[in-house]
């Protein structure tokens, strides 16, 4: 194998790929990616066992072959070399190892054999549809911010996607939810898309396609799906990943749909007097908001550092009401508003809070209120 790479492609190819290896590997191979020189380009390959990546990507490859060899630290050899520079990849060099050449500087990697590298990626996927890349990421960037990293409810953790239908209208709904906070947005369905069953997009593979939309220049990702499997295919990256095997919770009945008390108010009046507030409730994270006819108060207190408070104009004609929360998971919604304003529905004090865009009816938050 001999190819010579522009720096900047194989930089940029192995930050996609080293992500998805794990720091720590039982199995020596999977600290690995797999690097195959083909006349028409050169494969990168890199898997957990769960997620598994493939980028091809232009080269001059002067004799074919394959070779794994450790990601982490070939990415950080890269990352090191001089801008614009070429380097040139031999495998086996004199002493049978993988040589990287760029300018004055060369390094000898030990290798694993392409035989003990592992393939998740074999599996028919039946249902096939297209997004957009901007609709793509908007739904990931409204719901991923919920997903829970509890172990112990493994099946929160990662997004559960479905097909609804919402009166006449299909849409592709996306839910996650941590048990403190939820968040449901909905999307256009996909033309191909209305056979899909519910499925659970693990939370390492959201991260991973979130960061590859980002340095993609294709604008439809195609995606394809089986009952334990995902894959995106954008351009030359394509990312296979296993879906989370269990049931997702009925997220419609924590959703209140009796709240009788309406706030509306700005959003960005309220993210900033609670970024404020917060200074303060950096440990406890505990915020209380008291309505009053034209205006709420947010408040906090710590006996170790103090209290704070402020006042933010808002619309609200209902009695007056005191709910805690929990300062992150409410900035973190304000977040993901798109609006100018938001509106903020209660029953009481001690009961679920309803958070909608103003600009955006199909977009849902549920915020769980916290004891203060």
């Amino acid at each position: 194998m001999k190819f010579t790479i522009e720096r900047s492609v194989l930089l940029k190819t192995l930050s996609h790929v080293q992500s998805i290896v794990e720091k720590r590997n039982t199995i020596p191979v999977l600290s690995n990616v797999k690097i195959e020189a083909m006349e028409d380009g050169i494969s990168f390959k890199a898997t957990d066992m769960d997620t598994e990546i493939t980028e091809v990507v232009d080269a001059k490859t002067t004799e074919t072959g394959a070779t794994t060899a450790p990601a982490h630290m070939l990415y950080d050899i890269v990352r090191k070399l001089s801008d614009g520079s070429d380097v040139e990849v031999i495998f086996p060099d004199e002493k049978g190892q993988l040589s990287i050449a760029s300018g004055k500087s060369k390094f000898a990697l030990s290798t694993i054999g392409v035989e003990d590298f592992p393939v998740i990626s074999g599996d028919s996927l039946p249902v096939n549809f297209s997004m957009s890349k901007e609709e793509l990421k908007d739904v990931i960037d409204r719901t991923k911010f919920a997903v829970s990293t509890e172990e112990t409810r493994y099946y929160l953790n990662g997004i559960y996607v479905h097909a609804k239908n919402e009166g006449e209208a299909k849409v592709l709904r996306v839910v996650a939810t941590d048990g403190h906070r939820l968040a449901c947005v909905e999307s256009p369905l996909p033309q191909g898309a209305e056979s899909m069953n519910g499925v659970i997009i693990p939370r390492k593979t959201v991260g991973e396609v979130r960061k590859l939309l980002d340095d993609t220049k294709a604008e439809n990702i195609a995606v394809s799906l089986s009952e334990n499997k995902i894959r995106f295919t954008m351009e030359d990256v394509t990312l296979t990943s296993k879906l989370i095997d269990g049931t997702y919770p009925d997220y419609e009945r924590v959703i209140p749909t009796d709240n009788d008390k309406v706030l509306e108010l700005g959003v960005k009046p309220l993210a900033e007097a609670v970024d404020r507030v917060s200074v303060v409730a950096e440990r406890t994270r505990a915020i209380k908001v008291i309505t009053a006819p034209n205006h709420i108060t947010i408040t906090t207190s710590s006996p170790d550092l103090g209290s704070a408070q402020e006042e933010v104009e808002a619309k609200y004609d209902s009695d007056s009401l005191e709910i805690g929360y929990n300062f992150r998971y409410l900035l973190d919604i304000l977040a993901e508003v798109k609006g100018e304003t938001v509106r903020i529905s209660f029953a009481d004090g001690s009961s679920p809070s309803v958070i909608h865009d103003t600009s955006d009816a199909s977009a849902i938050y549920v915020l769980m209120p916290m004891r203060v």
